[in-house]
């Protein structure tokens, strides 16, 4: 995706056939002014489109004193422009029975939503207005600084958010990655309207954004649709400008120890981890295969050890998580406290076993089936195609096809997951703890 492309100019980026050589989907990239980036993905068969609006805006470009800061602008982007107040951008959505919501991660801000193919135009429009011409007023910033408020207080309450957040602090330490993304009730508290508004300006710029669209849709139409929507009060025109790096300060090292929190709960909420591998590492497609044999459903071996041969916890699972320069792979578990010491020391030996001696053939097999099966079917999905293409385009080097993608996990060996494992679960350990 980092090949250079003159503004206004189209090009293919991806064609992708059924086994009869029919081409069943084409992703196509048209990069406007300003820098704005445009893909679609004309697929075969549906009546709907998805559309997202990627943002190169996250958690990690906030400095301590904006915490939360791209979390809140989220929420705000949704209370009015000047052509619509908030109430007609909600009326609009739902009028056209259309799917529409937002979300916030470390490194990028998502809008996105679902409608059927000839309310497309409508949702390029309220999207663009969105993005380009919402008005920050006191009043919606004080009205939903208290939401936020009562948002981050709800994910308090909530054992699991609380320890997935206590256990990224405990990795990253205090630095942007190790920060949550709905900011503190502090930071939340002292962020001003001057503040956001500097930062929607700064970040929400053509050249850090990316319109992704799939479904039933007709590339050079959605181009003009997207470039009238978003070119609203000479938005577009503008200098092409770089896009707005992370901000990756001391973020590449784990730190290694132990974090606990007291609530009054009945249950005890543990994350265990090391540090991983970054979104661009090759050695994924082997982490991949290595997270479904660990933890990745019923048949895993952590399921087998931990629930239905001990019975000492009802959900236990493992994960990984990649950003541009740091990764984490971690095991999730809830169990009641009088058996948190042997929950742990059970899912340690597991760690220590599959470091050890790796994996089975037979379970190399099952877990590329896995992986493999959860691919195809979530790429089914229109959504699902917007997202990858999005994401694509805004922070990996490259868009992978499906067939190439599968190819990857099949290439997998048992020695490719034997000496990842051994690297990994070697290194310093992270633990968080939840509970009584």
């Amino acid at each position: 995706m980092s090949v250079p492309q003159k503004i206004g100019s189209t090009r293919t980026v991806l064609v992708e056939k059924d086994d009869a050589g029919r081409v069943v989907s084409r992703v196509r990239r048209t990069v406007l002014p300003g820098g704005l980036r445009v893909l679609t993905e004309e697929m075969a068969g549906v009546r709907s489109a998805s559309i997202g609006v990627w943002v190169g805006v996250g958690s990690r470009h906030e400095t301590p004193r904006l915490h939360g800061a791209s979390h809140f602008l989220e929420h705000l982007l949704f209370k009015g422009t000047k052509e619509r107040s908030a109430l007609e951008v909600s009326i609009v959505l739902d009028e056209v029975g259309g799917d529409f919501n937002a979300f916030t991660a470390k490194e990028y801000t998502c809008f996105h939503g679902r409608v059927l193919a000839e309310d497309l135009p409508l949702a390029i429009d309220v999207l663009g207005d969105m993005m380009t011409s919402s008005v920050i007023t006191d009043a919606d910033v004080e009205a939903e600084r208290e939401v936020i408020l009562d948002e981050i207080a709800m994910h308090d309450d909530d054992p699991e958010d609380v320890v997935h957040n206590l256990f990224a602090a405990q990795a990253w330490g205090d630095s942007p990655l190790g920060r949550g993304i709905a900011g503190t009730e502090a930071s939340i508290e002292g962020l001003t309207r001057a503040q956001i508004s500097r930062f929607y300006a700064k970040h929400y710029r053509p050249a850090n954004m990316v319109v992704s669209v799939a479904g039933n849709v007709d590339h050079a139409t959605v181009v003009r649709q997207i470039r009238a929507a978003f070119g609203r009060g000479g938005f577009l025109d503008v200098v092409e400008e770089p896009v707005v790096a992370p901000r990756v300060a001391a973020a590449k090292k784990v730190i290694a120890g132990e974090s606990r929190a007291t609530r009054p709960l009945e249950q005890v909420n543990v994350v265990l981890g090391v540090r991983g591998v970054t979104r661009s590492d090759p050695r994924r497609y082997a982490l991949g295969v290595l997270n479904t044999v660990l933890g990745g459903g019923a048949s895993s071996r952590l399921f087998q050890e931990v629930r239905e041969l001990r019975g000492l916890a009802y959900s236990v699972y493992s994960f990984a998580s990649h950003h541009v320069d740091a990764g984490l792979v971690g095991v999730a578990v809830g169990c009641l406290p009088a058996k948190l010491d042997e929950t742990l020391a059970v899912v340690r030996a597991e760690l220590r076993k599959v470091a050890a001696d790796g994996i089975t053939a037979e379970e190399l097999a099952r877990g590329k089936r896995q992986l493999a099966g959860s691919m195809i079917m979530g790429l089914e999905d229109s959504g699902a195609r917007m997202s990858r293409n999005g994401k694509a385009e805004l922070i990996y080097d490259e868009l992978i096809g499906l067939d190439d993608a599968l190819t990857r996990i099949d290439a997998v060996t048992l020695d490719d997951v034997a000496a990842l494992a051994a690297d990994l679960f070697s290194g310093p350990e992270m633990l968080a703890v939840v509970g009584p």
